[in-house]
């Protein structure tokens, strides 16, 4: 990172900003990826600069890692500031402007970037943007905007619309952590850097898809968010819609953002209308009657759903998603059944087809892992066939140290002006449009355990398929003696 930037971090005593924030941040530094920086917190805490500075190292020495020793705190804690929102927009200029006469002049006359991360609730985010106008820190500017972007086709048209008064679109990164993940970028390399695998990267050859992020997190102290959200418009369109507009899209012209960008677009305008009798809408036992639910809430805490792309490559694949709190296993997978042989010559007893298709797998977990599962011949006599599986985890790398976590990449790619990674105004409006039938004419949740993977109707919904969650086979660990 060449250019030296103020990062301005609005809600900089909250969880999200404890938990990933600034440990990222942390990691940034080090990593020597932005040396010449100064990170200003502002929240409605009345806090002073040396408050902040315990708070941020409490927050690393819980969520980020290795020990945090004076020494290794020391120029990191240099770098921050903090204001307090009540404070107002004349007193942000000024620190802002501070710091960036500091960095000047350690460094030289050179033009210093401002990153503002809006780490706030949806309903804050707007007064962040005129703050940001107001205090004239817009000019030179990139501002990160968590989710959601909007709740339905005519919110995210007006936050869209009032955002790029202030802010061109450019300047706008609308942040997914699930795309940050090196797993989700390694799909882009899986398949086009490989001749083996993108000439079979179609209706041709893929059977169906699922995308599976199921959670064993219930809602406990976020149930008054969900009552206004709900899993689809928290899950779906922000995170699973993304990772299948990077499984499905056409090979770009080059890696760049803009051209990644509007592959993406094609795959959601080439996506059939979500029909409501191609979703299944759940909610765990014991979630009515919570703190600030009703006790006759529709709102589903799980949902899966079919969607249908309408092209060349695609049509009649269909893809499947699902996610869900409290559910059985925590995981993020998304699993490539491959089409069956037209006719099989093995003698019955041997096992052939038994075991489903061959499946193409990649974990998006911190651990990026990827499978490929077919059969072959159990050694013995006779013709016995089991399930057998290639694996790869990022962690059998030499340069498994480098990789960075979702947010680490993120705001460091904001901070370059790549948008490859993020979500476009186009992007989440059309996916609002074809989301708009469901959320004018939603199913009636259905119940489910706790622990359970979701309503029973889920197996109707992909039927005559079967869900890969659970696994029949464990991932390989690849600190585990023998390889």
């Amino acid at each position: 990172m060449e250019q030296p930037y103020v990062i301005v971090i609005f809600g900089a005593t909250g969880d999200l900003a404890k938990r990933k924030l600034l440990p990222a941040l942390l990691r940034l530094v080090e990593a020597n990826l932005m040396p010449d920086c100064r990170i200003i917190g502002t929240s409605l805490e009345e806090l002073d600069t040396a408050q902040f500075d315990a708070l941020a190292r409490a927050a690393c020495e819980e969520f980020g890692k290795g020990d945090i020793t004076d020494e290794r705190w020391a120029p990191f804690s240099a770098r921050l500031r903090y204001l307090p929102t009540a404070a107002g927009p004349s007193a942000l200029t000024s620190v802002v402007k501070e710091c960036e006469a500091e960095l000047t002049a350690e460094i030289g006359p050179v033009e210093v970037g401002r990153l503002h991360y809006l780490s706030v609730p949806p309903k804050a985010a707007l007064d962040v943007i005129h703050e940001l106008a107001d205090a004239d820190l817009v000019d030179r500017a990139k501002v990160i905007m968590e989710k959601p972007f909007g709740t339905d086709l005519a919110s995210a048209k007006a936050l869209n619309d009032e955002v790029h008064q202030v802010f061109d679109e450019d300047q706008v990164f609308r942040i997914d952590h699930f795309l940050g993940k090196e797993a989700a970028q390694n799909i882009l390399a899986f398949r086009f850097a490989n001749g083996l695998f993108e000439p079979i990267w179609n209706r041709n050859f893929i059977d169906h898809v699922q995308i599976d992020v199921p959670e064993t997190l219930g809602l406990e102290g976020r149930t008054k968010f969900y009552e206004t959200t709900g899993a689809y418009r928290d899950m779906v369109v922000t995170h699973l819609m993304q990772v299948l507009a990077f499984m499905a899209m056409e090979p770009p012209t080059t890696l760049a953002d803009g051209p990644i960008g509007e592959e993406k677009l094609k795959v959601f305008r080439s996506m059939r209308p979500i029909e409501p009798h191609n979703v299944v809408r759940g909610q765990y036992g014991g979630y009515r009657g919570k703190e600030q639910v009703a006790d006759d809430s529709d709102t589903e805490t799980f949902i899966a759903l079919k969607v249908e792309i309408d092209n060349w490559r695609w049509a009649g694949v269909p893809f499947y998603l699902r996610t869900g709190k409290k559910l059985a296993e925590g995981a993020r997978i998304i699993s490539i059944a491959f089409k069956e042989p037209p006719l099989s010559m093995f003698p019955a007893g041997s096992n052939a087809g038994t075991q489903g298709p061959d499946h193409l797998t990649f974990d998006l977990a911190d651990q990026s892992r990827m499978s490929l599962s077919f059969y072959g011949k159990r050694p013995g006599p006779g013709m016995k066939l089991e399930k057998l599986s290639m694996q790869f985890a990022t962690v059998d790398t030499t340069a498994s140290g480098s990789v960075l976590e979702a947010y680490e990449r993120l705001i460091h790619d904001a901070m370059r002006g790549d948008h490859t990674l993020f979500t476009s105004a186009a992007g989440i409006e059309t996916l609002w449009e074809k989301s708009e039938a469901l959320l004018n004419n939603p199913v009636p949740v259905r119940g489910y355990i706790p622990g359970s993977w979701g309503p029973n109707a889920i197996h109707q919904l992909i039927a005559p398929h079967a869900w890969r969650l659970p696994f029949e086979r464990t991932w390989r660990d690849p600190n585990a003696t023998g390889g």
